[in-house]
Order: structure tokens, then C-alpha cells, then sequence
């Protein structure tokens, strides 16, 4: 699934909703899958894709592409803009912003940013079952 986006402020909301219909759609929330596991999956997903979501809004400030996939026990986020600065992961501190990766890095199964045409694609990948080990983070 992959949706274009104008960089404006209600993107991040949109992006959430889009996330929730998909795993839904997908099975892997709601219906009968009301597991410990699949509340924390739909929590994390939404954070983390508001988190890409708003740096995308806020430091490309030009059209983005949300792509999202799962395969494998796998859910994967991405988000494309035409932005070169790659995101980097501040401490936590007391300012009010600049944490969104900071909470990427210490939800995130994997996370990483690579160059992309005139822009990057920073990602994110969550596990999707609730067996030891999947959607922990691996080292």
C-alpha cells in the first residue's frame, strides 16, 4: 500500500487512520485479534508513523509517499519525501520537540534512512506476531 501526501498539518492524521484501516484490513488488528500484542502493534504503528509523518510535514515541507507493507511477521513503514537531511535520534531531554526519533529508535524492531532519488526514505519495521523474540528489537 503507498499513498501520496501533501505536506500539510492534518497528514499525520490521515497517515494514522490509513495505518489502522490496513492492519485491520489485514487482519492483523481488531475483529478477533484483540491480543495484548495487537493493541501494542496499532499503538506503536500509529506513533511512530505520526513521528516519520511530521518530519516529513515539517523539514521537506513538499509532497511525501507513505508506504506501508507486512509479509513475513513483519510490518514495515516508510516514508519517502524530497528532503536530504537524514534524521538523527536526540536525547530524550526536556525540549519540546525533536524526540519523534528518539521514541522511533526505542520502539522500532529496525529502523533506517537511505538516499532515495532527490530525497530519502526513512523506514521502520515492527513484528507482527506475539511470539518471543518477534517484533522485539534486534540488535
Amino acid at each position: 500500500m503507498s499513498v501520496e501526501y501533501d505536506p500539510c498539518p492534518t497528514a499525520a492524521r490521515e497517515a494514522r487512520a490509513e495505518i489502522r484501516r490496513k492492519l485491520e484490513e489485514w487482519g492483523l488488528v481488531g475483529g478477533e485479534n484483540l491480543t495484548d500484542h495487537a493493541v501494542d502493534l496499532l499503538d506503536v504503528a500509529e506513533l511512530l508513523v505520526s513521528e516519520l509523518v511530521t518530519n516529513a510535514v515539517l523539514h521537506a515541507a513538499s509532497p511525501f509517499r507513505f508506504t506501508l507493507w507486512a509479509a513475513h511477521g513483519v510490518l514495515r513503514c516508510e516514508v519517502t519525501d524530497t528532503g536530504r537531511r537524514t534524521p538523527r535520534v536526540r536525547c530524550a531531554g526536556v525540549a519540546e520537540s525533536g524526540r519523534g526519533m528518539f521514541l522511533v529508535d526505542a520502539l522500532a524492531r529496525r529502523w533506517g534512512c537511505h538516499q532515495d532519488g532527490p530525497g530519502k526514505t526513512v523506514w521502520f519495521e515492527l513484528g507482527t506476531c506475539g511470539s518471543d523474540g518477534c517484533g522485539r528489537r534486534q540488535p
